[in-house]
């Protein structure tokens, strides 16, 4: 295990990793610092062929709040490529696990940095958006809320599993992706399999964790007129206490939109709101 400043942030990287069924996987702990016991753990994941990222947004939001972040590396897949097996059709025959894999290193590293068991959550873009969404349809109890960026649920996704339970579900996609397309791809031209529109998965968990209120405001970009305008779309459930958010970023492209909104401190503010 090794220690490594980072320059400009109230906190430290620990370079860690854990052998999960034969594959040793690595992942970067950024600890802001006086993290009190028990804090916070949120989880990002990078995109397909990309790696931990030392600079993603959510760093600044977790010095500013308390929480720390765990940053894992994805195995090459059957293309040579860092990703996370979410059944793209390249990945066929690719066995490894990565639901059961991201939960052993979340119950690890709990444990190890004094981490809060309840206090758990997901995050991730592209790639690891639809980790998150497979990640909420499968039978776990280590992640309490999920929030893919850029992610899609893929049609197998859906035809095939039942979600287990309501989870609080955040999702921030731009309308003009090209890469996650906003209206899906269910007859896979894009070549990453067959995907459904984002307000489709956004919708099934609408239903799914009972949400009956709906909020909409449309709030303008960071850069002003010359960026995109978000709208967010907030579903609430007095019954499962699980509420969904989307925000619409109207002509966004394939990023983590930083541009037109805080996104670590949007995201953190949807998984406060399940602090226990």
């Amino acid at each position: 295990m090794a220690l490594a400043s980072l320059p400009c942030r109230a906190g430290r990287f620990v370079d860690d990793s854990l052998k999960v069924d034969g594959h040793m996987r690595h992942f970067a702990m950024y600890l802001p610092d006086d993290l009190r016991a028990q804090a916070p753990l949120v989880f990002i994941l990078h995109g397909y062929g990309a790696g931990i990222w030392r600079e993603n947004p959510m760093l600044a939001a977790a010095d500013r709040h308390g929480f720390a972040v765990c940053l894992p590396q994805g195995l090459k897949d059957p293309q040579g490529k860092p990703s996370w097996n979410v059944g793209y059709p390249f990945q066929q025959g690719w066995r490894v696990d990565d639901v059961k894999a991201l939960c052993r290193i979340a119950r690890y590293v709990q444990k190890r940095y004094h981490l809060s068991r309840p206090n758990t959550f997901l995050t991730g873009m592209s790639n690891g958006g639809e980790m998150c969404y497979l990640m909420a349809y499968s039978k776990q109890s280590t992640f309490k809320a999920v929030a893919p960026i850029a992610g899609l649920t893929m049609a197998w996704i859906y035809q095939s599993m039942k979600a287990q339970r309501p989870i609080p579900l955040m999702e921030i996609h731009g309308t003009e992706d090209r890469v996650s397309e906003w209206t899906g791809d269910m007859e896979n031209k894009g070549g990453w399999g067959a995907y459904l529109p984002v307000p489709v998965a956004i919708g099934y968990w609408v239903a799914k964790n009972r949400c009956t209120h709906e909020v909409t405001e449309q709030v303008e970009s960071l850069l002003g007129a010359d960026g995109h305008p978000v709208v967010k779309h907030r579903y609430s459930s007095p019954t499962t206490g699980c509420d969904v958010w989307l925000y619409e970023v109207i002509g966004g492209v394939h990023s983590w939109h930083t541009a037109d909104i805080d996104t670590g401190e949007e995201v953190w503010r949807f998984f406060s709101r399940y602090l226990e």
